[in-house]
């Protein structure tokens, strides 16, 4: 399970930085950089990544996607 190509998408089309959407969803930006780009991979429905779909205005189904590199 990986964050999903339409939720890094939208983090970096934002118009709010990276390091904002981590504050305000309740993680350390470091640990937001991690996960989109898979150096920590989140499990299924992990709430760090929900916070920040629902910031973004992503609904949570959309946020995962399978991970192509197994």
């Amino acid at each position: 399970m990986v964050v999903s190509k339409k939720l890094i998408s939208a983090i970096k089309l934002s118009s709010t930085p990276a390091y904002k959407i981590a504050w305000s969803a309740g993680i350390n930006p470091t640990t937001l950089s991690k996960l989109i780009n898979t150096i920590e991979k989140p499990k299924a429905n992990d709430q760090r990544i929900i916070n920040v779909g629902k910031i973004l205005g992503i609904p949570p189904e959309e946020c995962f996607q399978e991970d192509q590199q197994q």
